[in-house]
C-alpha cells in the first residue's frame, strides 16, 4: 500500500470545517432575520459543531476516494453534512440521558437552561432547555439534508447516495430508541448491547459513511459489501472503546465526567460482561448503583474495579482486538484504491487506539 498524504482525518478536516463554517454562517443570518432572539440558539449549535473528531466525514471521503473519486470541493460539502446529523444525534442523546457536558462544554440543554435562569424568565429552566435543545437537534437534522442536497454534486450522484444517507438516519434513530428501551427493561445481555451499539453508533460512524462515499462515486454495488466487511467490525470496535472510556476515561480527554455512562445506566457490553462474570453479591450491588445520577467518585471507582477484576474489561479489549483484525483483513480487497486502503488502515488506529 502507498502512504496516505497525511493523517486521513487531518487531510479532510480543513475542507470539511470550511464547508460547515460557510453553511452555518449563511444559515445563522437566516435565523437572525426571523428574530434576534434566535442568536443564543445559533450560538449553541455553533458550539456543538466546533468540536468533534470529524470521523464520519473522513470515512465518507475515503470511501469516495476508495471508489475512484477525486478531490473536488463538492465531496467535502456532502461529507460535512454528516456532522450536522452527528450534532442532531448528540444533542438529542444528551437530553435523553440528562447529560451535563459534551466535548468539555455544557450540553446544549444545560446551556439553554442557564440562559433561561440568567434571563429571569418564567417557568422551568430545565424544561425550557430540554425543549429548545430538541428543536435545535431537529434543525440540525433538517440542515444535514439541505447541506447534502445542496453540495453541488451531480443530481444522479446525489440520488444514488440517498440510499445509504437515508438508511443511516433511520438506523441511528432506531438505535437510540433501542438504547432507551434496554435501559428501562434492564437489559443485561451482551447480544442486546451489541445490537444497540451496531445501530446507534457503529453503522452510522463507519459503515454508512463509507457506503455514501461509494454511492456518490457510482460504485455502491461492488464496494458496499467490502466496506461493510471493514466498516461494521471497526464501528463496533470504535464504540466498544468509547464505552470503556465512558467508565475509565480521563475527563480531560473525553470531555465528559468519568463514570457518566454508569450514572446514566447505559447497558453497554462492559456492563453486561461485568454482571455475567461477577459473583452474585457483587452483581447485585453493581445493579443497585447502575443508573444512579448521584454516584460518588468512590462508587464509580468500585464499579470500574469490579469490571476489571471480574475480567469484563479484558473481555471487551479482546473483542476490540477481534473486530480490528476483521476490519484489517477486509482491507486486503483490491477493489479499494491503494491510497484509500492506506488511509482506511490509519483510520483503524484513529478510531480504536484511544487511551484511558
Amino acid at each position: 500500500m502507498t502512504s496516505s498524504p497525511s493523517s486521513p482525518v487531518s487531510y479532510v478536516r480543513p475542507a470539511v470545517d470550511a464547508a460547515l463554517d460557510g453553511f452555518i454562517r449563511d444559515h445563522r443570518a437566516l435565523l437572525l432575520e426571523i428574530g434576534a432572539e434566535l442568536a443564543p440558539a445559533a450560538d449553541a449549535l455553533e458550539a456543538m459543531l466546533s468540536g468533534g473528531k470529524r470521523l464520519r466525514p473522513a470515512f465518507c471521503f475515503w470511501g469516495w476516494r476508495g471508489a475512484g473519486g477525486t478531490d473536488v470541493p463538492e465531496i467535502f460539502t456532502a461529507a460535512a453534512a454528516l456532522e450536522l446529523l452527528q450534532a442532531c444525534a448528540l444533542i438529542h442523546d444528551d437530553v435523553i440521558d440528562n447529560s451535563d457536558t459534551r466535548r468539555g462544554l455544557p450540553s446544549t440543554h444545560r446551556r439553554l437552561a442557564r440562559l433561561h435562569r440568567e434571563s429571569g424568565w418564567s417557568g422551568s429552566a430545565e424544561e425550557f432547555g430540554q425543549g429548545a435543545a430538541i428543536l435545535i437537534g431537529d434543525l440540525c437534522l433538517a440542515w444535514s439534508d439541505e447541506m447534502y442536497q445542496g453540495s453541488g454534486l451531480p443530481a444522479e450522484a446525489l440520488a444514488a447516495g440517498r440510499r445509504p444517507f437515508d438508511a443511516m438516519r433511520t438506523e441511528v434513530m432506531a438505535g437510540q430508541y433501542l438504547d432507551t428501551l434496554e435501559q428501562v427493561r434492564d437489559g443485561e445481555t451482551a447480544e442486546a448491547a451489541l445490537r444497540v451499539m451496531d445501530y446507534k453508533s457503529a453503522k452510522y460512524t463507519v459503515e454508512r459513511p463509507l457506503h455514501l462515499g461509494a454511492a456518490l462515486a457510482g460504485r455502491y454495488d461492488d464496494l458496499a459489501p467490502v466496506y461493510t466487511a471493514y466498516g461494521r467490525p471497526l464501528g463496533l470496535a470504535f464504540q466498544l472503546r468509547d464505552d470503556l472510556l465512558g467508565v475509565f476515561g480521563d475527563p480531560e480527554r473525553t470531555g465528559k465526567p468519568a463514570g457518566d455512562d454508569l450514572r446514566e445506566g447505559k447497558r453497554t457490553v462492559l456492563v453486561a460482561e461485568t454482571l455475567s462474570r461477577a459473583g452474585a453479591a457483587d452483581a447485585a450491588e453493581f445493579r443497585r448503583h447502575l443508573g444512579d445520577p448521584d454516584l460518588s467518585p468512590e462508587t464509580i471507582a468500585w464499579m470500574g474495579g469490579l469490571a476489571e477484576d471480574s475480567g469484563a474489561l479484558a473481555a471487551c479489549e479482546r473483542l476490540i482486538d477481534e473486530h480490528v483484525a476483521q476490519a484489517t483483513e477486509a482491507l486486503e480487497s483490491d477493489l479499494i484504491a491503494a491510497e484509500a486502503r492506506s488511509a482506511l488502515a490509519d483510520l483503524i488506529v484513529a478510531a480504536t487506539a484511544r487511551k484511558f
